[in-house]
């Protein structure tokens, strides 16, 4: 019997996350929640607003996955985290059948890893983070706690990130790299040096362009 899942959000990010969990066919979706009723998401309807979520769990719904991005500050995504662990709904980490992930790689609870990924040996992913359409993380990385990889992101070999980061869509990141928590890349930036300050980092190669 399918394990009932429920997905938080209803915008592109948890449309997605829908079509991921469709083809592992390990789920009964049973809908979605979200301020606003986008009517049916591929075939799942919706549920009302996340005041919903203590009676779907109630219902025996015991997993969620959070369907909402993460383009800025991870805050709202922790929210919702803390809300559903208030409630005692499992986390799963959702793993697209699509992508590579080496067998000795370690992905946390409640994150998502999307389409064409590839994660290489030795590395590991904290819990509620994001791995995005065609990112490439290769050996011995280190990703933090509602971290982002957006989609085409490459990481090079034992690159560190910490906890609440985003990497920009097709940033690269050389080899041997740290970035610290609460920090932003943004887009098709290369990063050549590590980071020891959080702030907005852009350009190739990357330099602080604002404090956070």
């Amino acid at each position: 019997m399918k394990e009932k899942i429920v997905v938080i959000g209803g915008g592109g990010h948890a449309k997605v996350i829908i079509s991921i969990l469709k083809k592992l066919n390990q789920y009964d979706i049973v809908g979605y929640t979200d301020p606003e009723n986008k009517g049916e998401i591929l075939g799942v309807s919706y549920l009302g607003n996340d005041d919903k979520l203590n009676s779907i769990f109630k219902d025996g719904v015991n997993n969620a996955v959070i369907g909402l991005g993460q383009i800025k500050s991870a805050g709202p995504r922790r929210k919702i985290a803390d809300n559903c662990k208030n409630i005692s709904f499992n986390l799963p980490a959702i793993v697209s059948l699509n992508a590579i992930i080496n067998e000795d790689v370690s992905i946390g609870n409640g994150t998502v890893v999307m389409d064409g990924v590839t994660i290489n040996s030795g590395s590991s992913i904290g819990e509620c983070s994001i791995v995005n359409t065609n990112a490439s993380i290769d050996h011995d990385c280190a990703i933090g706690d509602f971290t982002h990889i957006a989609p085409g992101v490459t990481l090079s070999g034992e690159v560190n990130i910490g906890n609440d980061v985003l990497i920009g869509t097709g940033s690269n990141i050389i080899q041997q790299i740290n970035i610290p928590a609460n920090t932003i890349i943004s887009a098709g930036s290369t990063v050549l040096k590590s980071i020891t300050k959080k702030g907005i980092y852009r350009g190739n190669p990357a330099s602080l362009i604002k404090d956070i």
